[in-house]
């Protein structure tokens, strides 16, 4: 079948947060019978096929620990925290990152202030509160390769400087870094377990 003439569709996925999830979204639905023509974080873009139902995806799905979204809020939801991963690994990358307002504004052609609202609604945090308790994750997962100090952390995350860091980290995690670093290993959450409280 022509792409150009087939009808497509994007699929909604909660809880994709990393490079495997993309592959093992991809391989899920192509097992279950669809032509995947693309995949990201959140969403897979396929060419519909009508003999495949949406309850068999989400079943599929489920044993990865993923989930379908078929609410157009919850969508939206998935959408800004998929973003908010990028903007951490784009920030990461550069000198200057864009005003988070902005970047989220532009990415899905609303005005902020409407996708700060859906979000704390839904989540019963603020989009700052949850990108913060991202931020700290990052923190640990560099903490725990053991390869840069805070103030290269503190660099590389675009903090305005250690302390700042250093008292963020204490709020959100009840410890110290020190304190953190001498018991890390079981203070690892998954990205797709943040609650941002």
């Amino acid at each position: 079948m022509d792409i150009s003439d087939s009808k497509m569709m994007t699929l909604h996925i909660k809880n994709m947060v990393c490079p495997r999830c993309l592959m093992v979204v991809r391989q899920t639905l192509e097992e279950l019978g669809f032509e995947v023509l693309e995949v990201e974080l959140g969403q897979a873009l396929v060419q519909i096929d009508e003999s495949i139902s949406m309850d068999r995806v989400e079943e599929e799905l489920k044993k990865y620990g993923f989930e379908l979204i078929r609410d157009r809020n919850q969508q939206l939801i998935e959408q800004i925290k998929t973003l908010l991963i990028r903007y951490i690994q784009e920030s990461e990358q550069s000198e200057e990152s864009p005003k988070l307002s902005d970047y989220l504004a532009k990415e899905l052609h609303q005005n902020y202030s409407s996708l700060s609202s859906a979000f704390s609604e839904s989540q019963d945090t603020t989009i700052e509160k949850y990108l913060i308790h991202l931020k700290i994750e990052r923190v640990k997962e560099l903490l725990s390769y053991g390869e840069m100090t805070l103030s290269e952390i503190a660099y590389r995350l675009n903090y305005s400087s250690v302390a700042y860091l250093s008292n963020q980290f204490k709020k959100i995690t009840g410890m110290s870094v020190t304190d953190y670093k001498k018991a890390r290993d079981s203070f690892r959450k998954p990205l797709d377990g943040i609650e941002g409280q």
